[in-house]
């Protein structure tokens, strides 16, 4: 039987499975959403763990299902938000569970990571950049509902060695779109419906008044903004390009300021809010940048069976 590593990662909007062969190739990337209710933006902690309790016995069978004729050898699975003392959030408690549970059921290790480390190494794979494994450091952008950072990443044998170089002071970059979203009328996670609103756009798009200093950012104001142009307008159109213009040029700011600090750095791209490809012909400009393929920027578990096998073969 075909030697195998499996990925679980149990986000608050997703829960997902991942096999990852010896040689390194992702042969299954499993999700499915948690629900949110119409005009809400988001779930508790405490919804978000219900609903992955109720996911996870439908995941964890199409998992079996991928699995046949493999051996799994061992199992990762996103234990923090961050690989820092003390990172937290409950729904990841859903994940340990099913994970632990199935590596003792199979008598396989269960390795432990971060969920922004299972982003980092997703966004690596699918960019074809796993090259940057062996640079001493590159940055990596992890911009989603839950986040909007800007890291500088040292790959080691267990992972990542992460240091934040800057951040937002206040909203995170996929809040502000599911948020103006939702007051357009669109269904939560808003992202993919955004922007295929903006790309209706043809009017002339507001001037982005942006806030970033000292690489961090300030993303409240477009809400304010945004529900102002929605009241003046009644354009959703123009309201959703003018979001995404100023969202791509404030993680332009943020680029040229760590460019500025760290020249000719290799930067990776990743996170929900990375997978918009107005955002990604933005920031493309520049050279040595990646960008993750929309299956492999939005949560999954990918990232996490990928670094389960660079951990247990020691590479």
């Amino acid at each position: 039987m075909t030697e195998c590593f499996v990925g679980i990662d149990t986000s608050n909007y997703t829960t997902s499975a991942a096999i990852c062969t010896k040689d390194g190739e992702i042969v299954a990337n499993l999700k499915l959403p948690l629900p949110v209710k119409a005009g809400e933006c988001g779930l508790r902690q405490s919804d978000a763990v219900f609903a992955h309790v109720k996911n996870l016995p439908q995941l964890m069978e199409r998992l079996a299902e991928s699995l046949q004729g493999m051996k799994p050898v061992a199992v990762g699975v996103s234990a923090t938000p961050r690989p820092l003392e003390g990172s937290y959030m409950p729904c990841f408690l859903s994940g340990i569970a099913a994970a632990q549970s199935f590596a003792a059921a199979a008598h396989i290790p269960l390795l432990r990571f971060s969920h922004q480390e299972g982003h980092i190494m997703a966004a690596a794979y699918s960019a074809g950049a796993m090259h940057l494994l062996d640079a001493e450091r590159f940055a990596a952008f992890h911009v989603s509902g839950g986040t909007t950072e800007v890291l500088l990443a040292t790959p080691h044998p267990r992972g990542f060695d992460i240091e934040l170089f800057s951040a937002t002071a206040d909203i995170n970059a996929g809040q502000a779109i599911d948020r103006i979203g939702v007051m357009l009328g669109l269904d939560f996670p808003c992202g993919k419906e955004l922007e295929k609103l903006a790309e209706k756009n043809t009017k002339k798009i507001p001037k982005s008044r942006i806030s970033v200093k000292d690489g961090y950012c300030n993303l409240s104001g477009l809400e304010n903004m945004a529900a102002k142009l929605w009241q003046e307008s009644g354009d959703a159109a123009l309201v959703a390009a003018f979001t995404l213009q100023f969202i791509g040029d404030t993680l332009v700011a943020m680029t040229g300021e760590l460019d500025a600090r760290i020249p000719s750095l290799p930067i990776v791209y990743a996170g929900g809010v990375m997978s918009n490809r107005y955002l990604q012909a933005r920031l493309g400009e520049r050279k040595n940048t990646y960008f993750a393929e929309p299956q492999f920027s939005a949560d999954n578990a990918a990232g996490i069976a990928l670094l389960c096998r660079k951990q247990f073969l020691k590479i």
